[in-house]
Formats: C-alpha cells, structure tokens, sequence
C-alpha cells in the first residue's frame, strides 16, 4: 500500500527538548510522484531533525532514481540522482528564514516539498546513460554501443 505522506515527520519529541537535541529518521520509499509525468524511484535518505532556538534545523540527504533517455544513444535507462539540503523551520515567523518555513501547529512537518524541489533541480539537462556512451551513427542511426557500423570506421 502507498503510504499518502512518506515524508512527513512528526517533530513534536522536539519542541520540549534542549537546544541541541537531536533525532535522525531514515527513509525508504519505492516511488514518489515528482510531477504529473515523472515518478522518482528507490527513494532513500536520512534526515537529521535538530532542536535550535530558532526551530527545528532539518539537514537531509537522500538518493533516488528517475527515468531517463540518453541523448547520445536514446535508451532509456535510471538516471540516479544525489540531494543534499538544509533549512530551519522556524517557530514563528519572525525567525523564519527566506525559505519561509514554519513549525505548523500539529507538529507534522512535510519534507516532501523539499524533496521534490530538489529532485527535479537535480535531474541533468542532457542525461547520459554512461559516460562512455558512443551514442548513435550520424549516417544509418546504429546503436555504437552494440557494434561499429560500416560508417563509424572513418
């Protein structure tokens, strides 16, 4: 069953604690819509929740991976990606930061905004599959990965 909120973390452990106090929470979703087209993959990661005076410092690394075709050679294939990412969620919005985020009332904060954001800034203009990719004949079109073509040899 897909969970309706795999990145929301309830943080009210938190909120009583001295400054300094400090929680890790590990993730591991199997697929998260980044947008209406794309869905990242075999998302995983860590969060580091830590009490400040200011909120609540939410230092995050994560890996996934999306669906990708490779503009040398048009496979398709899963691009893997690497975030990393750190912001506060503040108490009131007097100490907010210019991400803007806030300690809602009930507690529950919602990475999966963040997440997102990320990413889809992560995923590469022009993704490769490998980088040896010979990609494609600009003659007849064959795979070069496969094998050399007849025109590949001059």
């Amino acid at each position: 069953m897909k969970q309706p909120f795999p990145f929301r973390v309830n943080i009210g452990f938190l909120l009583n604690q001295p400054i300094g106090t400090r929680r890790d929470i590990h993730f591991d979703v199997p697929a998260f819509q980044l947008s209406i087209d794309l869905e990242a993959q075999a998302i995983t990661g860590v969060t580091r929740l830590t009490r400040t005076g200011q909120g609540i410092l939410v230092d995050s690394q994560f890996d996934a991976s999306v669906p990708a075709d490779c503009v040398r050679c048009l496979v398709n294939f899963l691009q893997p990606l690497h975030i990393s990412f750190t912001d506060l969620f503040a108490f009131n919005p007097d100490q907010a930061t210019e991400s803007g985020l806030l300690v809602p009332d009930d507690g529950n904060i919602d990475l999966a905004p963040l997440v997102m954001e990320y990413l889809i800034l992560e995923i590469p203009i022009q993704p490769i599959c490998r980088p040896e990719c010979k990609g494609l004949c600009p003659v007849c079109g064959a795979d070069l990965n496969t094998a050399p073509c007849e025109h590949s040899a001059a």
